[in-house]
């Protein structure tokens, strides 16, 4: 599988780096019969020692080229499609114990990182971990803590459903071709209780925060929140920055009902 090019259009960097291939696979710390998932498998790098270790293996594939290939291996189970519209909820995982959670993992394709992080929020109730390969920009963005330059949109969102930790730094060198920039490991484990929230509604409001990050949020969300007539209090003499995501969330359940969070699970 060595002879396929990278296609710049599916954002291809190949994990080459045996060290590093090892101390991810020791991270996700795979078991037989769990209900792993892994987008992105390309070159089959990550793809060998996680099947090895749980016995089966279902894989999302974009490049029609590669999932000919993984089709050859007798324990795998390719689903050829972009990631963003696989229906987790329906995924079957063959050899899975019954009932299991899913483990998803991958080198996700770093232009389309967000999207893919964002679809699966949908999905987090069925999922059990998470462990992905990711710009390391993007990473200090998810874990990022309020009152930095790293704290945004992604923050709260993600915080919101899931704890998260950078588990593992990883340099250009270790792909092939090198990327241009470092990259990281992220663990996210989908919070057990998560605030009871309408998910689309604190997701607008977020935007709406964050969309003058320079200006205090009277200039942005106070504007949003007046066309909603609100009467509650909260303090925007601050910048979008400077609220913690229990606030945000918090603002989101007194101005409407916090009934869809039922089909993140």
């Amino acid at each position: 599988m060595a002879s396929h090019i990278p296609r710049k259009r599916f954002g291809q960097h190949f994990l080459s780096d045996g060290a590093i291939i090892d101390a991810i696979v020791r991270g996700i710390s795979p078991r037989p019969g769990q209900a792993m998932v892994e987008i992105g498998p390309g070159l089959a790098a990550l793809t060998q020692p996680l099947v090895e270790r749980v016995g089966r293996l279902t894989v999302i594939e974009l490049d029609r080229d590669l999932a000919a290939r993984l089709r050859k291996h007798p324990h795998l189970d390719v689903v050829e499609s972009d990631v963003l519209k696989v229906d987790f909820a329906s995924l079957v995982v063959p050899g899975a114990a019954p009932g299991s959670k899913l483990r998803v993992v991958g080198n996700l394709p770093y232009n389309i990182s967000s999207p893919i992080l964002f679809h699966l929020l949908g999905f987090a109730g069925l999922v059990e971990d998470q462990h992905f390969m990711l710009q390391k920009e993007v990473i200090d963005r998810m874990v990022g803590s309020p009152a930095t330059s790293d704290y945004g949109r992604l923050s709260v969102m993600l915080q919101w459903r899931y704890e998260m930790e950078n588990i593992l730094f990883v340099p250009p060198e270790s792909f092939d071709p090198p990327p241009r920039v470092d990259s990281a490991v992220v663990r996210m484990v989908p919070r057990a209780r998560p605030a009871d929230v309408d998910v689309g509604l604190l997701e607008e409001l977020v935007q709406v925060a964050f969309s003058q990050r320079r200006k205090l949020l009277r200039h942005s969300l106070g504007k949003w929140l007046d066309a909603r007539d609100f009467s509650g209090a909260f303090d925007l003499q601050r910048r979008a920055e400077e609220v913690p995501v229990e606030q945000y969330v918090a603002l989101t359940q007194a101005l409407g009902p916090t009934s869809t969070v039922a089909s993140a699970q």
